[in-house]
């Protein structure tokens, strides 16, 4: 079964975003609410999580897994895109419209991730 090529895209956006949390940990820890525990272990395991789904979302086999396993992710790391609405100091003095903009960018990372959630003849 051949992917198709926005299916690549995906997974390469992915892979990037995962190693960029271990060359800028910094970016992502401070987005981190305070409720969760340890940040360093959460940055690291959503990075390696984002690397490893993105790979495995090029494998035909493994790539319905992966997908669902993007759009658990996505679920989990929504509370850090609300904390960094909320809170000045996590927001990066981004404006808060872009801020806001990015909470629904999720629902549409999410849609994105479902259209692989099912076997398509491509």
């Amino acid at each position: 079964m051949n992917l198709p090529w926005h299916l690549y895209l995906m997974a390469f956006l992915y892979i990037i975003a995962g190693i960029n949390h271990f060359r800028n940990p910094g970016m992502y820890i401070r987005i981190i609410p305070p409720a969760f525990k340890n940040p360093k272990l959460i940055n690291t395991l959503s990075g390696a999580a984002e690397i490893i789904l993105g790979i495995l979302l090029t494998i035909p086999f493994t790539s319905i897994f992966a997908a669902w396993g993007l759009i658990a992710l996505l679920i989990a790391i929504f509370p850090a895109n609300l904390f960094m609405y909320q809170n000045k100091k996590a927001s990066f003095g981004l404006p808060k419209w872009i801020l806001f903009v990015r909470l629904p960018l999720q629902i549409l990372l999410i849609f994105w991730a479902y259209q692989y959630t099912f076997n398509f003849n491509h």
